[in-house]
Formats: structure tokens, sequence, C-alpha cells
């Protein structure tokens, strides 16, 4: 079903709550709110605005910034209250760095969205932008970041290394080893997918090419 801005239930204030989320890692990226301005500005634009509370004014996300967040499709929720934009983020949500504004956790429960995620493409997910969070905060400590301030040839050998230990651990009857060594080579691909600025969204449209062929 098609709707309009004037299908919107907007409250007495004019506002609506917004969610947005990360159309490739489908992880929520934040909570803010719009009007009816801000929406269509989201729509004409293909880049996201809400209101700000606080300043009593449209709010450019990413305008100071430049992380701003490039839309792919919005949504109305069933109640017509909500809605939901999901984007491709140029940088973080959150004002302090973070991917995602949702990143304190409640005593007890898990941070992790690799810990949390069951569906293999919400991992891969997760992880990739994990690693792109490595790459531009480079924080001290991080294999990840070593990688990354080695540089290309330090990746393309690892990966080279971690292909001829895959290969080796399925000549083996060991699954266990195979899976671990997978796995490895998994992470060491997706580094390098990051460094050369290859998205997961682009594997998955070749992957649907070929399976059209």
């Amino acid at each position: 079903m098609t709707l309009t801005v004037d299908d919107v239930l907007f409250d007495k204030d004019g506002l609506a709550p917004c969610v947005v989320q990360d159309a490739e890692t489908l992880a929520v990226l934040m909570l803010a709110y719009i009007n009816s301005e801000s929406l269509k500005m989201t729509l004409e634009t293909q880049e996201t605005w809400f209101w700000s509370r606080s300043r009593q004014e449209l709010w450019h996300k990413g305008e100071t910034s430049g992380d701003k967040q490039r839309v792919v499709d919005v949504l109305l929720d069933c109640d017509g209250d909500t809605v939901l934009v999901r984007v491709k983020p140029d940088g973080p949500a959150c004002h302090t760095g973070e991917v995602s504004c949702f990143h304190n956790a409640i005593q007890g429960q898990s941070n992790s969205r690799l810990e949390s995620s069951k569906e293999l493409g919400q991992v891969l997910g997760a992880l990739y932008a994990l690693i792109e969070a490595r790459k531009r905060e480079r924080p001290e400590g991080s294999y990840t970041s070593y990688l990354f301030n080695e540089g290309l040839d330090k990746i393309l050998k690892k990966v080279g290394e971690e292909s001829s230990e895959t290969i080796i651990a399925a000549k083996n009857t060991d699954t266990g080893a195979l899976a671990r060594e997978s796995c490895d080579l998994l992470y060491h691909l997706l580094v390098l997918l990051v460094e050369r600025g290859v998205t997961l969204d682009e594997l998955r449209e070749e992957l649907v090419r070929r399976r059209k062929e």
C-alpha cells in the first residue's frame, strides 16, 4: 500500500517518533522526531531530516558533521503513528562517535549485536559495521586497527594465509577446525572489503544478479 505524508498520525504537537535503521545491517541507529515538514524534506532530498524539540527547528542529520544518512525507504507502522526510515549512513549516527545511539547496555544484558544476532546475515552485517568503526576510530590495542594501519598489502597477506589454513582444515576430518578457519577467513575478507570500500549490499546485489542468470 502506498501512503502519503497526510496518512501519518502526528500527535497534538504535530510530531511522530521516527526510528532510523541501517538498511544493510538492520541495526537500529537512532530515534528522533519528525513533523510533516521534516518528513517531506526527507522524502524530497532522500536524506534524513528531523524536528529538534530542544531547539524548536528543523534538523538535517549530518549537515555539520558530514555523517549524513541516505534514505533507502520510508515506512509507516500499522497504527500510522510511527515512521521507520531505512538508510545507508555515511558515518556514525551518535554524537559520541558510536555507530548507533543504542550502545549502552542495561545491567545484566549483552550489548553486543554479534552475540544477540541469530541470522548469519545479521552477524556479518554487525561485524562489517564494527570493522568500519575500527577503521574510522583506530583504537589502540585493536588487531583490526593494526591491520588498517599496516595497509592493503598486510591485509592481502592475511587473506592469503587464512585461505591456505582453511584449505588445510578442509582436508582433515575435524569439521570444527574447518568452521574456525572459515570464520578467520571471513573476518579478514571483511577487513579487505572495508579497506577497498566494497559494501555487503554490493555483494548481495551481485549474488542476486547471478541467481537470475
